[in-house]
């Protein structure tokens, strides 16, 4: 940009960009204001038109003119990014993320095989045992349990004996969806659909009649099975425990996988004896078995040599003090080096990695924000705004009647108190607030909660959700100037 380090002053508590230095910047070439682009791309505003020989190179940041006949609007630019071949990646950018299921998982062949062993009986017609799985967050878990998943239907064929259903418990509010969500795994017509509006006991015998209409084996794979009992008991488990005496022509077996190493402690002790279930244990990798990972990853996705000395290792290394969480190492490398293809750079260095990480520690509470059940999200709302008002701890029955308001105001019916409760501690675990119990003498005890995370970049990702949207502020024009405080000819407060 042409801004000199005189020309922009950034708010207090405004995070700006060190601009390079004077001996690096590109030579004025007209006396035009320099307009503003949008970083790491060469979209120029519509009508800007200068000479070839008038638009600066690439500075150190990788910001640069567009030359003259580049693409104005969004269409064109699309086309010309589509038209360019990637000097970086070799073969998809799939590979490089947590959902894709390589052939090979280092480091976890011992899991591999004793997850195959307990499942292994479905393919000569007997009823495994059911199976909960436990590790940390990015351990290969659920990737262990895919490509398993995936032998298994291989061999089993198209006979149909075995069926496979994979739930995310994170993203299933109550006992209702979830047998509903399993029940229509099985429905051949939309007329066999379990609808919303039935009993739960209606909803459950017509589980059961559209399993037993597939028959067979049926291993039922429930993600993240410790958020489905802390936010709704474990009387579901208990009813998945005892399903089989109630099949007739079908069979099932389920498989946990827990986040939470005392995940049963919760369970009542009928529960745990109707699962009689095998554990597996999934520890955390080390910066070592990440490399590994890492380096198996790159030579699929990437052309030879384009990964810099010292990438591998530092995507490595940011992961092993985050728990060994192989998900976060990956997420490392692949945004590297979409940053080092904005930048127009042949190679994928270090010093991509770091902006990759300044860029995924940003994302990551919006992201985790975004995947919360829906009044989940309606109660974080609540406590953000009753949080701004006060600026310091916020009660849980004022936070529970500022949720009871909103949710009517959003049409939903409020949840009971016991259950926000229970997403309270839900919110607490994932980092997203602090609820510590205080005395309140004659009055009793309760929790007083504290917000841990930034409100300005929170509520605004809540705002978008359109569950959440008709509630949400509207945004001024000083906070869409934010967004162009480089341009030298803007206008107002900012």
């Amino acid at each position: 940009m042409a801004n000199s380090p005189a020309t922009f002053r950034p708010r207090p508590g405004q995070a700006w960009t060190v601009p390079p230095a004077p001996e690096d910047r590109p030579a004025e070439t007209s006396d035009r204001p320099e307009p503003t682009y949008v970083a790491n791309s060469a979209v120029a505003p519509v009508g800007d038109r200068r000479p070839a020989g008038g638009s600066p190179s690439s500075s150190s940041e990788g910001i640069a003119a567009p030359p003259a006949g580049s693409p104005a609007s969004a269409g064109e630019f699309l086309d010309a990014l589509l038209q360019t071949k990637s000097d970086l990646f070799r073969a998809s950018r799939e590979v490089l993320r947590d959902s894709y299921v390589p052939s090979r998982l280092p480091h976890r062949e011992q899991q591999i095989r004793q997850v195959a062993e307990i499942l292994a009986p479905a393919l000569r017609g007997d009823i495994p045992s059911n199976l909960l799985i436990y590790g940390k967050i990015g351990t290969g878990k659920t990737a262990v349990v895919a490509q398993v998943r995936q032998e298994i239907l291989r061999r089993s064929g198209t006979s149909g004996e075995i069926a496979f259903v994979t739930l995310n418990c994170g993203n299933i509010d109550t006992p209702y969806s979830l047998l509903q969500t399993i029940g229509n795994h099985f429905a051949r017509v939309e007329g066999e659909r379990i609808p919303t509006g039935w009993s739960l006991d209606r909803v459950q015998a017509g589980m059961r009649r559209l399993m037993d209409t597939k028959g067979g084996t049926i291993i039922l794979v429930l993600d993240e099975i410790d958020r489905l009992v802390a936010r709704s008991g474990d009387s579901v488990l208990y009813t998945l425990s005892q399903l089989n005496t109630e099949l007739e022509t079908a069979r099932m077996v389920l498989v946990g996988i827990s986040n939470d190493l005392k995940f049963t402690n919760q369970l009542d002790a009928r529960v745990r004896s109707r699962l009689n279930e095998e554990k597996v244990l999934f520890p955390p990798y080390d910066a070592v078995q990440l490399q590994d990972i890492l380096r198996e990853r790159a030579r699929e996705a990437f052309k030879d040599g384009v990964v810099d000395p010292g990438v591998v290792e530092r995507c490595a290394a940011y992961a092993a003090l985050e728990n060994g969480d192989a998900r976060r190492a990956l997420a490392l490398l692949r945004l590297a080096a979409e940053m080092a293809e904005r930048d127009h750079a042949k190679r994928i260095l270090a010093d991509h990695v770091v902006k990759a990480k300044n860029r995924l520690e940003q994302d990551i509470i919006v992201d985790c924000v975004r995947t919360l059940p829906p009044h989940c999200k309606v109660l974080l709302y609540a406590i953000l705004q009753s949080y701004e008002r006060r600026r310091n701890g916020v009660l849980t029955g004022e936070v529970y009647e500022s949720y009871k308001r909103l949710a009517e105001r959003l049409g939903l019916a409020p949840l009971h108190a016991r259950s926000i409760s229970n997403y309270v501690s839900e919110l607490e675990s994932l980092g997203l607030i602090r609820a510590t119990i205080v005395s309140r003498g004659r009055g009793g005890r309760t929790r007083e909660i504290i917000v841990d995370v930034p409100i300005s970049e929170t509520m605004p990702a809540l705002e978008e959700d359109p569950l959440i949207a008709p509630v949400g502020r509207p945004k001024s024009r000083g906070q869409m100037l934010l967004t162009n405080f480089d341009n030298p000819n803007r206008t107002g407060p900012f």
